[in-house]
């Protein structure tokens, strides 16, 4: 399956990337500097270079022709600014989504955040970041033509991956590696009776594919 990956060199999509392709699937990240197409390449990945702050429906849309899945996982970083929050981690996914529709890919995965709520209060950058995935969130969740779930890790680490995880609606606060959320996102990919689903993810005592399993009902 082509599945194409917004955020391509994020940590969490060059994990996934890299899984993905060890599947056997055709996997393209799309990525805003030309010089993170090396690490893109070594992962198994196809790189496309295109800045999702500035690019039209049309230009999305034909990079994600053929997919069977598309996965956004973008965004604009600590640091980064409140502004860019609404470009990239509200606008881009909307975007991205717009795309998705165009080009005919009904399977859609957000990996969004624990606490995401387009009304969370505060003035701080963290806030903004908050809000602005939940208002992407529910924007995807208003879409009839996608058959999306939306992820909602808690807190990333950089720890070696365990395979344990817990995965449920509401899991109530906790970290996870960032191996570990890439594990789960590649067993989504590939599990549409998630579709329609919320979920939250922190680390836990139930292996990746048994977690998943339980959520999507089988």
């Amino acid at each position: 399956m082509r599945i194409v990956i917004a955020g391509g060199h994020g940590q969490i999509a060059l994990r996934l990337g890299r899984l993905l392709a060890a599947g056997g699937h055709e996997v393209v990240g799309i990525i805003r500097k030309p010089e993170q197409a090396a690490d893109l390449c070594e992962a198994g990945a196809e790189p496309v270079v295109l800045d999702l702050e500035s690019a039209s429906v049309e230009e999305i849309a034909a990079v994600l022709q053929g997919a069977g899945a598309a996965v956004f996982a973008a965004g604009a970083g600590p640091g980064s600014g409140i502004a860019r929050k609404e470009t990239v981690d509200r606008g881009a996914a909307v975007l991205f989504a717009d795309a998705a529709e165009r080009a005919g890919v009904r399977r859609y995965i957000v990996v969004s955040s624990m606490g995401a709520d387009a009304k969370y209060p505060g003035d701080g950058e963290f806030d903004a970041y908050l809000r602005a995935k939940g208002a992407a969130d529910d924007d995807v969740r208003s879409r009839s033509g996608l058959d999306w779930t939306i992820l909602r890790p808690g807190t990333l680490t950089n720890d070696a991956g365990t395979g344990l995880v817990q995965l449920k609606a509401s899991t109530g606060p906790g970290m996870v590696p960032r191996d570990d959320v890439a594990a789960v996102l590649a067993e989504l990919v590939e599990t549409p009776a998630t579709a329609g689903l919320t979920l939250e993810l922190i680390s836990g005592s139930v292996p990746v594919t048994v977690a998943v399993k339980d959520v999507a009902g089988n």
